[in-house]
């Protein structure tokens, strides 16, 4: 490791914050999915603190298939991503904007035209976050007959990244005629400001891997364990150099879920605070849309988690999640409260000086180029991270004190498409 390497970080804003329960915590914002000025002051936040972005995700319907549970959850109302980051463009100025938009329920000359737009908005900070689509009530929004296979997502998915990098790239003949798309004319617009929006993925199983190393700039993952963040970051670095790129052209950023304060003790306190806001039937819920088995609630709840069918969902979250519960002898009751916490994302409960001590040892360690930073409730965890942690991570050299450049690629390091 270089003495100049420099992690990176990503707000990852989600509403009232990733924890299941935390529009249920006293202090967090309950009406935030709806509330412009909540969304700009956790941009300004973020970009006081020089995180290289924030990252918005998405889904085109309710994360959960009973209407009433999906009620009781932190993830249950908010707005569309591209039209929010439009709206904070304008009210920022240095920090990326990132957005998920789906390959299943998208068509390329469309997606490419609007994430364009944004990057000229911002001034070259726009991202795209490629996702494929898992969830059948998704499925069911847009006039599909079911889930498709997971690897009938996935080409389709291949084919539309590489339509819309033509029409990003300028090319009057960019022109595409293939086996899901066609796409005639170039875009009405010039080349981005960076060069090109940032692609990022979050694919894990083997062919998202694959897909990561051909098209992505940047990586979102979830790694419970460092040795699992290693094999992974190892994997995909591994595989740059069959698509004729380095490895330091993708950034593998995992998530991570940090309850951070004073005081060991005080993190520990307001962590299991938010542990007991978690209902068992939303638990497990959630655990189950994961999972992708719509029955969890036959089995006993303090029993283990049973043998599961291979899912054309999430196939690389289920797998994580079986690990977990396996490794750890969980329940399913255990195992819904910890997954509650942080959707099978790696989580910290300490002291900044701790917290960094674990974010500084993962990095240097090989196991990541940064964090997409989920905070389990906002705006406190957020503003906690902020106030205590990055000067903390600034202190130590891991993280920049001003940005560098103006645009997501100048954040980030990354080179500008030819």
């Amino acid at each position: 490791m270089t003495a100049s390497r420099q992690m990176k970080l990503g707000a990852f804003l989600w509403a009232t914050g990733h924890h299941i329960a935390a529009w249920r915590h006293p202090k967090a914002h309950v009406t935030a999915g709806i509330d412009i000025d909540h969304y700009i002051q956790l941009a300004r936040t973020a970009e006081a603190a020089k995180f290289d972005m924030i990252f918005c995700e998405d889904a085109a319907g309710l994360r959960e298939a009973n209407v009433g549970i999906a009620s009781q959850t932190s993830r249950s109302i908010g707005f569309e991503p591209i039209s929010l980051l439009s709206a904070l463009a304008v009210q920022t100025s240095r920090i990326g904007l990132v957005s998920t938009a789906s390959t299943s329920y998208n068509e390329p000359y469309g997606l490419a035209r609007t994430f364009l737009s944004l990057d000229h908005l911002s001034g070259g900070r726009a991202g795209w976050n490629l996702v494929t689509s898992a969830s059948p009530i998704e499925a069911a929004n847009f006039g599909a007959t079911g889930l498709k296979p997971h690897a009938d997502r996935y080409e389709r998915a291949r084919e539309f990244a590489e339509v819309v990098n033509r029409l990003w790239s300028g090319d009057a003949g960019s022109g595409h005629d293939g086996q899901s798309f066609s796409a005639r004319d170039a875009l009405d617009l010039p080349r981005s400001p960076q060069g090109a929006p940032v692609m990022v993925q979050a694919g894990a199983s083997d062919v998202g891997r694959d897909l990561a190393a051909r098209t992505a700039d940047v990586v979102f993952t979830a790694a419970q364990t460092f040795e699992e963040a290693r094999a992974f970051y190892d994997d995909l670095k591994g595989r740059m150099a069959a698509h004729g790129r380095e490895p330091d052209d993708i950034k593998i950023m995992p998530g991570v879920a940090p309850v951070v304060a004073q005081t060991e003790t005080e993190a520990r306190e307001k962590f299991e605070e938010l542990q007991a806001l978690i209902p068992d039937d939303v638990g497990v819920a959630l655990l189950s849309s994961y999972l992708s088995i719509s029955d969890l609630w036959r089995y006993p709840i303090d029993g283990p988690l049973p043998e599961l069918p291979e899912s054309e969902g999430m196939k690389s979250r289920q797998a994580l999640v079986v690990e977990q519960s396996r490794r750890d002898g969980l329940s399913i009751r255990q195992l819904a409260r910890h997954f509650a916490g942080a959707r099978g994302h790696w989580r910290i409960v300490g002291t900044a000086a701790q917290v960094a001590d674990e974010l500084q040892a993962r990095f240097e360690g090989g196991a990541a180029d940064g964090f997409n930073v989920m905070p389990s409730y906002f705006p406190g965890e957020l503003d906690a991270f902020a106030a205590l942690v990055v000067p903390e991570l600034q202190r130590r050299g891991l993280f920049r004190q001003e940005y560098e450049g103006r645009t997501l690629r100048d954040h980030l390091g990354l080179k500008r498409p030819g």
